[in-house]
């Protein structure tokens, strides 16, 4: 890496006590002395640094982004007291110096800014430092209290940093004397200043009196007719006082410090306020003594703010005392000792008055709620009274401006009424004791939760999270807690949460049921989403009836909430604007109102979820279309004024019983008004929001909720003006919702906990803060880190879904990410929406730029990267988008680097730079891109170069506090670790990212995987980035990484952790793909060797290993023309699975039925070639697919369940309905499965959990696939069948003791349903049928005594409705119709009436059926009489069909994707009408024949599992458990046994067959196995090995002589220089001497014929280990098995042999090897060193020669899938001359392997010189190094077939 000395770096910052660090300079350039002191609000910089009150101090800012709204007119005057500034607190600012993380620099984004902050300071002459770790300068402060401090420039003229973003702080204690005088040359040198020992009051306060009026309509008068006054002493005023007082109508004379006022006192005024200010109060003896003498007098009220609340103290006869670090923040609670209320305060002081010393007329008034420290005074007989916070705010929340007009009150008091002079003052919100009476804590000792059912599209995994926090908070209180929530996969409804949960839908009806059981006291509503809410207002009148109190959120407040027009009816009274809207109950009352509100509008159904049935319509013609659908879900619609392109903002507001409220995260959406929430980019806290703009929100917030009287937590959005202060309130979400879910995470606040404890009547400032463990939970947290959400969406799972975001929520997951800037942050996040995304690039996709941009579809991110690639300004991209500048304008900084980055390499890079780099959040992988390197060689120079990242807490207060918390996240903007690192946990990697197919029950995994390690007293680390989980709950492990799931990542935190193992088979398939790498890392994985997890991953590999053990799999194939797919098909016969390879998880999976579909399906969806091939497999139809969920340890099976699906094979069993205990399995079939799986997990060697599909058909059973993984039915069976899976995985793979086979107690009649959750109907366009790829996005269970009674709660639960009367049925295939007749008789005689379209009318007509025949007409809105009554359309659209069941014909053709079929439109309509719909005929009939047993649905003992209190005991049914069978595969003896080698020569590769290479094989990976076990093999026991060489070597003497170890056999080794071949001894004597002490003989030797001899004359086998350049067999069998095991298959493979092809013998051998396969080969060497002729004759007469070369050019590496390098011998050369001149003819660095494809391997027989540059090792795709461990295996096996006896 390249060194240069840190220009960049041109300030130094240093405290008193020896602490240095090193940042810009971005204010004036000139050093600067004082107090160093820190403030942790987060917005309002431009009036923090006027506040006089920080007069002399130099101000660290603790939140990390500063700058970005810029600085406001300094010209601009107040409207009312025109003399002062607009925005500001003083005409100057008045801090010394300032000190942030990262300045945003001259990219501000807001209407009022003039000019930026920078420039402003320079201005001012006031100097600023950025760059540097706020955070440890915080903590320091903390820990030793505020200190002295500097700010020094750098002398020498140091060129200014290209973009002051993000310095390169080195912060170090400089400690030996040396380095402190190197340092200090550098910097320029000045005094240290005290500003305390100064009057810093007469540097502020002003110079002469000063009058100021009020607006004459305002203006209150004195009864002797003079304008009432107030003096105030200015002691460091801040604006923003006299514009609260002025405002008020009085007039105000501000008089300096000194200024003797109490001579005017009752003549000339009728007030006294004292200001705020600097310093302190004891040096201000003057002014104490005046205002002693106007409280002598008593001729006014008196009102002190901050400084003059302490020198009120003062005249009073009280102390004050200097605090350790003061108190400046924007949220710090004080509890008022009258009411008991708690106030959120702004305050910024040093000194503090001592309430002991107060004398007896005083008292206390407000004390802080968390250090207890005095904050307000008052007389207890005169009407004085003082606060230490800041009433004025200016920056901070307005709770206590109220202050001001008690002021005034009590000074119309006193001019009203002498005697108001002797009494205190008075203030609203009653008294503590009244107000506890008011609002008692609320007694209830049963307590009933709601669940929200399935996860769907709007309402996903944040409820369970926040569920599972209110039972934690229950549990607390000691309540008893009971669940309703059908969803099993969650951790909300397992053991160790709730004391009872029953399975049952959340509907009113079921509900009701359970609370008639269990009677509990109390329900919570706001729990379970919008489920749980309308459950809540359906039973609203019967909760008395029943004996249940709603806790929380009272339920006419939720429907205020829900009802759009109460809502804004409820808003209008309190003076607030909601967005113009009407309703209307019919599509001519829509168009009716629409004209008054004006196009463009957005069109909303009424109390639907996450903006179903909504959309905007610019125009008549799209209202009418909107109408249409919205109708179908609601009675009625909502229409209003469209704000597209306003900023979203949202605030999260708690509110307690006794009014305390506060606002715990602020968001602001990256994208603009619009796009739904839920499929936003959010950004916490907000941005670009000035104070005003954060405060004014924050305010009417506040008033809201107290308006509506929300109890708990709720959720308020605004639309916001960007050119103006204009805002207006979209929507109040009076329940935990998703953003609660983000912002609990977001902040470490936990909302759902605090919200569920409210609910109980305990007040805020009785809560303590959990993280911090010594303040209270009535505050607001500080964040001092940037936090970006960015959704998830997979919408490619979709058959014709439309990929535009508007305002109905379409994303199935979020990922949430965390970083010191916003760059950071972004790019994490980006990376943790896909394994495939590097970080905010430009990516090759097709799109259109400009349409994207445009009109936002899933992939608008990477469209603003292509679009500023391009070339597009931040100015063009905000006019087609509307994202806020500052936001482009930071996105346009990573481009700009990234262009920077190409210009480098690993070698050019500068330390300054990568760090850098790594500081804007580009990760190793990015880096290398940029750089034509590979991920480990970038990494290994970045720790080189001790670039690491630190790892800072979330703990809610930026530092301020000491906090015990352990939720944790890495930067790199950072100098020092907040944590130490000594437990040494175990690291588990959670699911990452909820996507389709992969979703809460990994998560529930992952969560019982860490409770089952702390329960066994192991200490762990969760990694983990999903905001939605209960795993990120920083209470589940002892460490909580908020991190990427990474190579990267992962090595880091194993790294800096220490940690013991990593568990990666909970997380799914996230952790998985990194378990090689990580494996090759020497990461130690807990369980399942990664190498086996490859082999069941590898398709090939995977399918010779059940060769190998005799288990049956379906034919398949890879395929690389459309030639060969059609003629294996034929061979095969359709139907058939096809499924392209370039295209993952199964996206564009199809089945094909025949050669014409076949051929469309290729020549329309894939490129069909050797780069990417099709994997076609046979396709079994109407065979029944079975589940087998298994634990092993060591192999062995420990446990396992086998769960039937409903569906037939070929519906993705993420999709299909799952029956335990399966009712209708062959005994003999659940044998076979058993065996099957029994193999497999002894060939894999598997430790942990493993899950494998079966499908059976007439008792023959083939394997789909095997997951070596926890999978999606593991909660499932471990819930249905009482045993935890999971817990015993865990115990495998940490080695703890654990039971095999527990015995399973289950009632008799007990059967388990899980059935798929869909969100068709959040998804336009899409087709909702099932098929291989998975579609849904949940799942639910309940239980029956029967399959059909289980599968109709479980349908409910999915919020299916039974059918009361019509049925439209509609069949394609005449097999179905077959299927399905006897069901359809049993609907008729059940009376419902049949509806059929026409083939399936006249079906069922001809079996005397009565049906009414539909017919599928045009257009939706055909108001043709005649015809509605056969129109199929009307009757969907008209809420008359009750059930629509549709089973499409598998066409036999395929029509072209723009074709809207008739079934697709009515099967879209049933969707968008919400008629349930059936597309599966197992299904259907399932569902007939529940619906013909007419069951009761009442809750019996199957529904509920109680954790707490024992049930009553159940039978054994351990007949459950299954006796082993017998294992069929052959065993290693009896491979060993039929070896064709036993006492063989091995000489030459010409002696193998393909059946003998199999056969070697299969034995290596049994020796491997083997290995991995016990380490050593008893097979050549007794038995000695000779090992001659006659040349130098390192790997293949010391493989064979490990291997012979082993396998516990002995070697000989004879050194040639020692030997007796020096006093002339001949080969042939040597070979028989070793043949008297050896078994066998290992012989290299020069001679080309040396073999031959040595095999000629010994008696014990001859294995070849190199004759002369001849053939070197051994080497050849490792290389063959290396590709094998790399990439799964030799066959179809390109290779490439490129260096010495002439002498290179391992070249030879293997080329002779690869007859036996198909492949091509290429061959490049300098033409002198070309492939000897014979070798190269049997390439070209196989057909293999692909081409020749001199020259290894990029289409020659591009092709390969092994790269096969070889030495230039210098010993084979007889010329040296020769030798220099082509010794490095062909170097493979990173610039050849930039053109390698990224599935290869580069493989090279050792020892290398200069062939491969060391940069490539760290290249995954490197396996020269893995290569000698095959070796070992292979050379075992070779030895053991040779030798075994």
């Amino acid at each position: 890496m390249a060194t240069t000395k840190h220009e960049s770096l041109s300030m130094a910052l240093e405290l008193q006590d020896g602490y240095v660090c090193h940042g810009q300079s971005f204010g004036a350039h000139k050093s600067i002395a004082g107090e160093f002191v820190f403030q942790t609000g987060m917005v309002g910089y431009p009036e923090s640094i006027t506040d006089p009150s920080y007069r002399g101090q130099i101000l660290v800012i603790t939140f990390p982004l500063v700058g970005n709204y810029g600085v406001p007119s300094r010209e601009e005057r107040d409207a009312l007291l025109t003399d002062l500034p607009a925005h500001f607190e003083a005409e100057e600012i008045h801090i010394a110096g300032l000190v942030v993380a990262s300045y945003s620099g001259e990219d501000y984004s807001h209407h009022l800014a003039t000019s930026s902050l920078g420039k402003w300071l320079k201005e001012q002459g006031v100097p600023a430092i950025t760059g540097v770790d706020t955070r440890a300068l915080t903590k320091r402060i903390r820990e030793e209290g505020s200190m002295l401090g500097r700010l020094l420039m750098r002398k020498s003229p140091s060129s200014p940093a290209a973009r002051l973003v993000n310095g390169n702080a080195d912060t170090k204690s400089l400690t030996n004397g040396a380095a402190v005088e190197d340092w200090r040359t550098e910097y320029e040198e000045i005094p240290w200043v005290d500003p305390n020992v100064k009057n810093l009051v007469a540097e502020v306060s002003t110079k002469a009196p000063k009058l100021y009026s009020p607006e004459k309509s305002t203006a209150l008068q004195h009864p002797s007719g003079r304008p009432v006054r107030v003096v105030c002493v200015d002691v460091g005023l801040k604006y923003n006082q006299l514009r609260c007082l002025v405002r008020r109508g009085v007039e105000v004379e501000v008089v300096p410090w000194d200024y003797d006022f109490p001579k005017l006192a009752g003549k000339e005024y009728d007030g006294l306020f004292i200001s705020n200010g600097p310093g302190d109060p004891a040096m201000m003896s003057d002014t104490v003594k005046h205002i002693a003498a106007a409280m002598e007098q008593a001729a006014t009220p008196i009102f002190g703010i901050c400084l003059g609340h302490q020198l009120l103290a003062r005249a009073a006869g009280a102390e004050t005392l200097k605090m350790k670090f003061g108190n400046r923040g924007h949220n710090i609670p004080c509890t008022s000792l009258l009411s008991g209320r708690c106030h959120i305060t702004s305050q910024n002081h040093g000194y503090a008055v001592d309430a002991k010393t107060l004398p007896k007329d005083w008292e206390e008034l407000f004390v802080n709620a968390n250090d207890g420290s005095n904050e307000g005074i008052r007389h207890t007989s005169r009407p004085y009274f003082s606060v230490q916070f800041h009433p004025e705010h200016t920056p901070g929340p307005r709770d206590t401006e109220y202050l001001f007009d008690v002021f005034i009150d009590t000074i119309k008091k006193t001019m009203q009424s002498p005697d108001a002079l002797s009494q205190p003052v008075s203030f609203p919100g009653g008294d503590a004791k009244e107000n506890e009476k008011l609002h008692p804590k609320v007694k209830v000792k049963k307590v009933l939760v709601l669940g929200s059912g399935g996860l769907s599209i709007g309402q996903a995994g944040e409820f369970d999270y926040s569920g599972s926090q209110a039972i934690k908070a229950l549990k607390e209180e000691g309540i008893y807690t009971i669940l309703i929530n059908p969803n099993i996969a969650t951790i909300q409804t397992s053991k160790g949460l709730a004391d009872k949960v029953y399975f049952l839908p959340v509907t009113a009806e079921f509900v009701r049921k359970v609370i008639q059981k269990e009677r509990p006291d109390g329900i919570y509503v706001t729990f379970g989403g919008q489920t749980a809410l309308q459950v809540g207002i359906q039973l609203k009148d019967e909760f008395d009836g029943l004996g249940v109190k709603v806790l929380g959120t009272p339920i006419d407040t939720i429907i205020t909430t829900e009802d759009r027009e109460l809502f804004a009816r409820s808003m209008e009274s309190i003076g607030e604007k909601c967005a113009k809207s009407a309703s209307a109950s019919s599509v001519d009352e829509a168009m009716r109102v629409v004209k008054d509100i004006g196009f463009p509008v957005i069109v909303r159904a009424a109390y639907a979820l996450g903006g179903l049935g909504s959309g905007f319509a610019e125009n008549e013609s799209q209202l009418l279309d909107l109408c249409g659908k919205a109708f179908a879900v609601s009675p009625q619609v909502l229409i209003e004024r469209s704000m597209k392109g306003w900023k979203e903002i949202e605030y999260e507001v708690v509110r307690d019983a006794r009014d305390n409220c506060i606002t715990v995260c602020n968001m602001e959406n990256f994208d603009p008004l619009g796009i739904h929430t839920g499929d936003s980019i959010v950004v916490a806290p907000s941005q670009t929001l000035s104070d005003e703009d954060y405060n004014m929100l924050r305010t009417t917030a506040v008033n809201v909720i107290r308006h509506l009287g929300v109890v708990g937590e709720c959720n308020i959005q605004y639309a916001l003006n960007p050119f103006s202060r204009e805002y207006c309130i979209i929507e109040v979400n009076a329940r935990l919702s998703r953003s609660s879910a983000l912002a609990s995470k977001a902040t470490g606040y936990p909302l759902a906990f605090i919200a569920a404890k409210l609910g109980l009547g305990i007040p805020l400032n009785e809560i303590s803060n959990s993280v911090t463990k010594v303040t209270c939970a009535c505050f607001e947290p500080s964040l001092d880190y940037v936090v970006v959400k960015i959704p998830r969406w997979d919408l490619k799972k979709f058959t014709r879904v439309s990929t535009l975001l508007g305002s109905s929520m379409k994303s199935v997951g979020e990922v949430m990410s965390i970083g010191r800037t916003f760059e950071e942050a972004i790019q994490k996040a980006i990376r943790a929406v896909d394994m495939s995304n590097l970080g905010f690039n430009d990516t090759s996709a097709l799109m259109s730029i400009d349409q994207e941009l445009q009109t936002p579809s899933d992939q608008r991110l990477f469209a603003i990267a292509n679009a500023m690639q391009a070339g597009y300004t931040v100015d063009k991209i905000w006019e087609m988008t509307k994202i806020d500048k500052w936001f482009l304008d930071r996105l346009k900084g990573l481009s700009d680097f990234a262009k920077l980055m190409s210009t480098y390499n690993t070698i050019t890079i500068t330390k300054p730079l990568m760090r850098q780099a790594k500081q804007l959040g580009f990760s190793d992988r990015q880096l290398a891109r940029f750089w034509s390197s590979n991920e480990l060689a970038v990494r290994r120079a970045r720790v080189d170069a001790g670039i690491l990242p630190v790892v800072k807490q979330i703990d809610t207060v930026a530092a301020e506090f000491p906090a015990f918390t352990n939720y944790l996240y890495l930067t790199y903007n950072g100098t020092e670790h907040d944590i130490t690192f000594n437990d040494k946990g175990v690291m588990v990697l959670g699911s990452g990212v909820y996507r389709i197919g992969s979703s809460v029950e990994f998560d529930w995994c992952s969560v019982r995987a860490i409770r089952t390690l702390r329960e066994q007293g192991f200490k762990t680390v969760m990694v983990n980035y999903n905001p939605e989980t209960v795993s990120t709950d920083y209470d589940e492990a002892d460490k909580l990484y908020f991190e990427n799931i990474t190579l990267e990542t992962v090595l880091d935190i194993y790294a800096m952790e220490n940690s013991s193992g990593v568990i990666l088979s909970m997380g799914g398939q996230t952790p998985n793909n990194i378990a090689l790498p990580l494996h090759r890392l020497n990461v130690k994985i807990l369980g399942t060797s990664p190498e086996m997890i490859d082999t069941a991953e590898n398709r090939y590999k995977f399918s010779r290993m059940l060769d190998r053990i005799s288990v049956d799999q379906p034919a398949w194939k890879e395929l690389t023309s459309i030639e060969e797919a059609t003629e294996f098909c034929e061979k095969v016969s359709y139907p058939v699975l096809v499924r392209p390879s370039y295209v993952l998880s199964g996206a564009a999976m199809n089945t094909v039925y025949s050669r014409d579909d076949l051929a469309n399906y290729l020549a329309q969806a894939v490129d069909v070639s050797r780069e990417h091939p099709v994997v076609i497999t046979k396709y079994i139809e109407n065979a029944k697919e079975i589940e087998m969920d298994a634990v092993a340890r060591n192999g062995t099976m420990i446990g396992h369940f086998i769960s039937e699906h409903v569906e037939n094979a070929g519906v993705h069993s993420g999709d299909a309905t799952l029956i335990l205990p399966p009712q209708d399995l062959d005994p003999e079939t659940v044998r076979r499965i058993e065996d099957a799986t029994r193999k497999i997990g002894n060939a894999l060697n598997i430790t942990g959990p493993f899950n494998i599909q079966f499908i059976a058909k007439d008792n023959e059973i083939k394997v789909i696939e095997c997951n070596v993984r926890a999978s999606r039915s593991f909660p499932f069976v471990s819930k249905v069948m009482g045993v935890d899976l999971i817990e015993m995985a865990t115990k495998a793979m940490a080695g703890l003791p654990l039971v095999a086979y527990p015995p399973v107690n289950i009632p008799a009649d007990y059967v388990g349903v899980k059935v798929p959750q869909f969100s068709f109907s959040r998804l336009s366009g899409a087709d909702p049928v099932l098929g291989v790829e998975m579609a849904s996005t949940g799942e639910v269970a309940c239980f029956g005594r029967t399959k059909y009674e289980a599968y109709i709660k479980a349908l409910i639960s999915t919020g299916f409705k039974l059918p009361k009367k019509n049925i439209l049925l509609s069949i394609g295939s005449f097999k179905d119709k077959l299927e399905m007749l006897p069901s359809i008789e049993r609907l008729h005689k059940m009376g419902y009436n049949l509806f059929a379209t026409a083939g399936t009318a006249d079906y069922i007509q001809e079996h005397g059926i009565p049906v009414k025949f539909l017919e599928v007409l045009g257009n939706h809105y055909q108001d043709d009489d005649q015809k509605s009554k056969y129109s199929l359309t009307q009757h969907l659209s008209n809420n008359l069909i009750d059930l629509y069941i549709n089973l499409p014909s598998n066409n036999r053709y395929r029509r072209p994707a723009s074709y809207m079929s008739r079934g697709y439109q009515t099967r879209r309509m049933a969707v968008d009408y919400q008629t349930p719909l059936v597309t599966n005929v197992k299904n259907a009939k399932l569902l007939i024949e529940a619906l013909a047993r007419h069951y009761d649905l009442e809750i019996s003992k199957v529904d509920y599992q109680t954790f707490v209190r024992a049930p009553g005991a159940h039978e054994d049914e351990s007949a459950m458990r299954l006796m082993p069978g017998l294992n069929t595969s052959p065993s290693l003896a009896q491979l060993l046994a039929k070896s064709p080698f036993k006492r063989k020569d091995i000489i030459s590769v010409k002696q193998f067959n393909r059946t003998d290479l199999h056969l070697l094989f299969t034995v290596a990976q049994e020796m491997r196995l083997g290995a991995q076990r016990e380490g050593c093999l008893d097979v050549l026991k007794g038995r000695v090995l000779c090992t001659m060489f006659f040349e130098p070597s390192t790997r293949t003497s010391a493989s064979f002589d490990a291997a012979m170890k082993r396998l516990g056999g002995q070697t000989v080794i004879i050194n040639e220089v020692a030997s007796s071949t020096n006093k002339g001894e001949s080969l042939a004597d040597t070979v028989r001497t070793l043949g008297c002490y050896g078994d066998a003989i290992v012989l290299r030797h020069p001679s080309e014929d040396s073999a031959d001899i040595a095999a000629k004359f010994s008696n014990v086998p001859i294995i070849n280990a190199g004759n002369g350049s001849r053939e070197h067999p051994t080497q050849a069998f490792l290389d063959l098995f290396t590709i094998r095991e790399e990439l799964g298959t030799v066959n179809g493979l390109t290779i490439t042999f490129v260096g010495d092809l002439k002498y290179g013998r391992t070249v030879h051998s293997l080329c002779e090897l690869l007859k036996h396969y198909h492949v091509n080969i290429q061959l490049v060497a300098p033409s002198t060193l070309a492939l000897p002729e014979s070798v190269r004759a049997g390439l070209k007469s196989r057909g293999q020669l692909l081409l020749e070369s001199t020259e290894l050019t990029p289409e020659i590496v591009g092709r390969s899938d092994v790269l096969y390098c070889t030495r230039v011998q210098k010993e084979r050369f007889p010329d040296l001359a020769h030798y220099e001149a082509v010794k490095d003819a062909f170097i493979i660095d990173n610039s050849v392997m930039k053109h390698a494809k990224t599935k290869m391997v580069v493989m090279h027989p050792l020892p290398r010189n200069r062939e491969i540059h060391e940069e490539v090792d760290f290249d995954p795709r490197a396996a020269y190094f893995r290569q000698m461990r095959y070796g070992l295996y292979c050379r075992m096996a070779l030895l053991a077939l040779v030798m075994a006896p």
